[in-house]
This record gives structure tokens, C-alpha cells and sequence, in this order.
């Protein structure tokens, strides 16, 4: 699904300054075509939008999982075409899913630290109720699954209820579960053969390569769906 975005209106060294990189990487990404050109705009000054910015957050992001700069190369090649900032977001989000869970554990100031809010009671039974944050402890202090926190945050601004955010987060983790489990036996069932480091290596290679399918899936299911809800007619794909 995309949304609405901003008129490019960076000069590359805002955009720099903004994504905390360099000018010289952002020459050096867009040598690489890792990054778009510019919306050239008055004077012949090359103008850049939410897009480039969110294409190198995720650049960032494939960094910290150590892939290397021909693995993002091949990443950002396999990505459909016409992303805007809401889907490299995404994107991006997913990836930092590959991190292992790593839980913490703060005190309410900390927390409301790290969120870069204040955050109220309804807040934090929210984020709790979601598994974002474990019980509190008697000094106040509680659990915090860091890789869930900045999706919880989001979601405390989303107009739906609790209790819809609690059904789609089953419905999300119960197909996440069978989909899992039905790729994993077809792998099983393939490499049976194989000793167990080759299995590894191959379960490595991949993963990202199935999130970004099942992403890609399932984006273009739920616009399809949002379409029919809406009335509008279906998109093409293009065949006679």
C-alpha cells in the first residue's frame, strides 16, 4: 500500500545531515544506483524527497544485519518497483526483524526516553497488552522487547481499538506460525540428505529472500483487499 509523500525539497547535503552519512556516501550510493537520482529543480540543484531518505534508512538497516554491499545491492534490485517512503519503511522494519530478540530492561523514565514521549498509564497497559512490555517490578522497572518497542509505538497512534489491535496481532502471528512451519518441512523435505552446516548456510541465504516474498505478498493481498472494501475496480497485472 502507499500513501501520499512530499515534493523532493533536500539538497543533498540536507539529506545527508538528515540520514547522518555523508555526502560523499550519499555520491558514492547513487554511483552505485543503490539510491535514485534527484528531482533536478531550479538552478540545475538536484532535489531529494522522503524516498531517498527512507531508501537509506533501510541501506543502514542491511548494514547492521552485516550484509555486505553486494548483498544490499541485490536486496534493493529485488525490490518492486514504485516504493514510496510508507513501503521502504516497511521494508525496513522487516529487516531489522532479522536482529535477534533482544529484551531490556528500563525504568519509566528510561522507557519514555527511548520513546521520545511521554507516555501515559493507557500507554503503557497498551504497549503491555501488545507483549511490548513484560510485568513491572517493584521498583517500577519493567521488561521491554526492544525489537517490538518502535512497532508498539507506532501503534499506540493508530485510530483502532485494543482489542482489534490484539485480534490482528493473532491473526498476524497464527499465519506467520503456519507459514513458518510449511516452509520449513518443504525445506526439510529437500535438503533432508544435506549434514547440518549446509543446512544453516541455506537457511540463511534464505531468509531474507522469503520475508521480502511473503512481504511482497502480502502487501499487494491487502491493497487488493482494501480495493474490494473500497468498491474500486481491481489494479491490472498487465495480462490481455
Amino acid at each position: 500500500m502507499t500513501i501520499e509523500t512530499e515534493e523532493p525539497a533536500l539538497t543533498v547535503d540536507e539529506l545527508a545531515a538528515r540520514a547522518g552519512v555523508t555526502v560523499r556516501t550519499v555520491r558514492f550510493y547513487s554511483t552505485k544506483g543503490l539510491l535514485p537520482p534527484p528531482v533536478i529543480g531550479p538552478r540545475r540543484v538536484g532535489r531529494y524527497g522522503p524516498e531517498h531518505l527512507a531508501r537509506l534508512a533501510l541501506i543502514e538497516e542491511l548494514q547492521r544485519q552485516g550484509l555486505t554491499l553486494s548483498a544490499i545491492e541485490r536486496y534493493l534490485d529485488r525490490l518492486p518497483p514504485g516504493l514510496d517512503a510508507h513501503d521502504l519503511a516497511v521494508h525496513r522494519a522487516v529487516v531489522a526483524s532479522w536482529a535477534p530478540d533482544t529484551v531490556e530492561t528500563m525504568t519509566r523514565e528510561e522507557l519514555a526516553r527511548r520513546a521520545g514521549r511521554p507516555l501515559d498509564e493507557e500507554d503503557v497497559a497498551r504497549l503491555a497488552a501488545m507483549g511490548v512490555l513484560g510485568e513491572r517490578a517493584g521498583d517500577g522497572s519493567c521488561r521491554v522487547d526492544a525489537g517490538l518497542l518502535r512497532l508498539g509505538l507506532r501503534l499506540l497512534d493508530v485510530p483502532l481499538s485494543q482489542e482489534a489491535i490484539l485480534a490482528a496481532r493473532t491473526v498476524l502471528v497464527d499465519h506467520a506460525r503456519a507459514a513458518a512451519h510449511a516452509l520449513s518441512r518443504l525445506l526439510r523435505e529437500d535438503v533432508a540428505e544435506r549434514d547440518a552446516r549446509a543446512v544453516r548456510s541455506l537457511s540463511a541465504d534464505m531468509q531474507p529472500l522469503v520475508v521480502q516474498a511473503l512481504l511482497t505478498a502480502f502487501q499487494r493481498s491487502l491493497t487488493q483487499e482494501v480495493r474490494e472494501w473500497l468498491g474500486e475496480p481491481p489494479e491490472s497485472d498487465g495480462s490481455p
